[in-house]
């Protein structure tokens, strides 16, 4: 598991596709019934992206992108994505006191939907029940949890203002760099995919 971040380059397009993937298993019975089986309790998450053009020169994106893909073997090692939509919250509601537990594990919600925050960029900002909570609690960065000393009240409403890195790795284990112009190469396809 590396903690490497994959590089930011200028050359990366805006057709930047992401997909979430579940696992559900489903057995039709003899009267055309149905059971499902839900396999995985949060998806995996899958990001095409493009770059259209890759400098060879100074800049040195084109070694940056090549060389970051060598450094991971292509498929065989994690490491940190920024993605550029999907990388921060506010005010999302991480969890509520009951009086015992003192580790919170932070979240990102979509539209009712909720799933853990594994890496955190920084530190969160927290607020207990609205009210910005600047001490009484450590962040654990790489496992995206916060921990109060002390417990927060029961039913006290924790929530956070946090920025996160996804933990991915490459969906690939060849990387077809094509060069279109002297010291311009562009990659048509990186695919990452998402991992606990």
């Amino acid at each position: 598991m590396s903690n490497a971040v994959f590089p930011t380059l200028p050359g990366l397009t805006w057709d930047i596709k992401r997909s979430a993937e579940f696992k559900t298993t489903i057995v039709t019975g003899a009267d055309g019934g149905e059971t499902r089986i839900g396999n995985w309790v949060y998806p995996l998450w899958h990001w095409k992206l493009t770059y259209e053009f890759l400098r060879d020169d100074a800049t040195d994106e084109l070694r940056s992108l090549l060389g970051f893909f060598l450094a991971r073997s292509g498929r065989l090692d994690d490491f940190l994505f920024l993605d550029p939509d999907d990388c921060e919250v506010t005010d999302q509601v991480i969890g509520v006191g009951d009086g015992t537990t003192a580790a919170f594990q932070c979240a990102r919600g979509l539209g009712g939907y909720a799933e853990p925050v594994t890496v955190l960029r920084e530190k969160p900002v927290i607020y207990l029940d609205g009210v910005r909570c600047p001490t009484g609690w450590s962040a654990d960065l790489a496992a995206g949890r916060v921990t109060f000393a002390p417990v927060p009240a029961r039913s006290a409403v924790i929530t956070a203002d946090l920025s996160y890195y996804w933990r991915v790795r490459f969906n690939i284990d060849i990387a077809e760099f094509n060069q279109f112009a002297e010291k311009l190469w562009d990659l048509q396809e990186c695919t990452l995919v998402s991992v606990r």
